[in-house]
């Protein structure tokens, strides 16, 4: 087995672009099998379809991670289709910055559908598969926003503290279980994220910042598979990564 990646099943939200598709591109170049889901289901099934032509094993299903059903239907289509799911990352994730005063509520509200209870969900769909093989690694993707905070910042840095939060009580919890748990939380790196920015201040603070100092979306991926590819008695449970010159 390459890595201890060789043949495993992992399971992608937010696989349309960005991270979540750097890291489905690398993870089956080391011979991972791909269960891809996103809301834009055309991006995913041709990044399937992709995958596939270059020998690789991955199957599309469109998913909101905002519906506990579809992140369910997401992570029995990997059980149905390969037997079992061993990683599950919980990727998908949003960033409409603003400041409190500007009382942007519904942003706020979908941060924390998105970044909050997409994560939960997923965790709900793969952990009673993980429990009953007493195997899986569950991989949820903070920010160094979970660990600072800046002005116009506030709610999604709660919503990424709440993913460390939610990923150390699940490291405590599922040791019986033999699963491991992983928390990475990335800087400024090239992806769609700050097209999420409503805000039109700080979209251009932000989209400044990543235009100086962004790095490729596949230092993520290798961040991932360097988790993965460990022992099986070794549990990596967080990464903090950021680009050399990002100072924040």
């Amino acid at each position: 087995m390459r890595n201890n990646i060789e043949g495993k099943v992992v399971v992608i939200t937010g696989a349309s672009s960005g991270l979540g598709e750097a890291t489905a591109l690398y993870l089956a170049s080391q011979g991972a099998n791909l269960v891809l889901g996103a809301r834009r289901a055309d991006r995913i099934h041709a990044l399937a379809q992709k995958l596939a032509g270059n020998s690789g094993t991955a199957i599309a299903v469109e998913t909101d991670v905002t519906d506990r059903e579809q992140v369910q239907r997401l992570v029995n289509a990997a059980v149905q289709t390969f037997g079992r799911v061993d990683v599950m990352i919980n990727n998908a994730g949003l960033m409409p910055q603003s400041l409190l005063e500007s009382l942007r509520v519904d942003d706020w509200d979908r941060m924390i559908d998105v970044n909050i209870k997409g994560v939960l969900y997923g965790i709900a769909a793969a952990l009673p598969y993980m429990k009953d093989r007493k195997s899986g690694h569950i991989i949820n993707v903070s920010s160094v926003a979970g660990h600072k905070v800046g002005p116009g910042g506030a709610v999604y840095s709660a919503t990424k503290h709440a993913v460390l939060a939610l990923s150390e009580g699940l490291r405590q919890e599922v040791k019986p279980y033999n699963i491991r748990t992983t928390v990475i939380s990335p800087g400024a790196v090239a992806t769609e994220l700050p097209n999420s920015v409503t805000d039109p201040a700080i979209a251009e603070r932000v989209h400044q910042l990543y235009e100086e100092v962004a790095i490729p979306a596949d230092s993520f991926a290798r961040a991932v598979a360097f988790a993965i590819s460990q022992p099986e008695d070794i549990d990596v449970n967080e990464i903090l990564f950021r680009p050399t010159r990002q100072v924040y």
